[in-house]
């Protein structure tokens, strides 16, 4: 196998460089969402404490990207849109959640193809939760 071809096999929890790099991005994410001003009105969604979603986004995220099924273990099918129902997602939440994801990926560590994966990725999940 080329190393091309090895790279096209890897999964992109495998291509950002696993656990660590994930976390990393699940942790920058919510530090912005924290941060930034721009994003106050789906920070407002999440509790104070944000130990448990950070938690349970980096599970999803894990199997999401190819990794380990750890949220499927834990919780069981993810169902995403059901599970945000209780929340008014409309437009404005879709764009300030990107807005976090979007400057969370540029600040973690990979390649531009992956980014470009991501972003593209994140945009049509993020869109999909849309209920207003």
């Amino acid at each position: 196998m080329t190393d091309s071809a090895a790279v096209q096999a890897m999964t992109p929890y495998e291509l950002l460089g696993g656990s660590a790099i994930l976390r990393q991005l699940v942790d920058r994410f919510y530090d912005i969402m924290a941060s930034d001003p721009r994003a106050a009105g789906v920070h407002a969604m999440h509790h104070a404490d944000t130990t448990q979603i950070r938690e349970r986004f980096y599970d999803f995220l894990s199997g999401w990207l190819g990794g380990p099924q750890l949220f499927i273990e834990k919780y069981g099918h993810p169902r995403l849109r059901g599970r945000h129902m209780p929340f008014a997602i409309g437009e404005a939440e879709r764009d300030q959640w990107m807005l976090c994801m979007l400057q969370a990926l540029a600040e973690v560590p990979m390649s531009n193809d992956l980014r470009e994966h991501l972003e593209e990725a994140f945009m049509k999940t993020a869109d999909f939760m849309r209920n207003q």
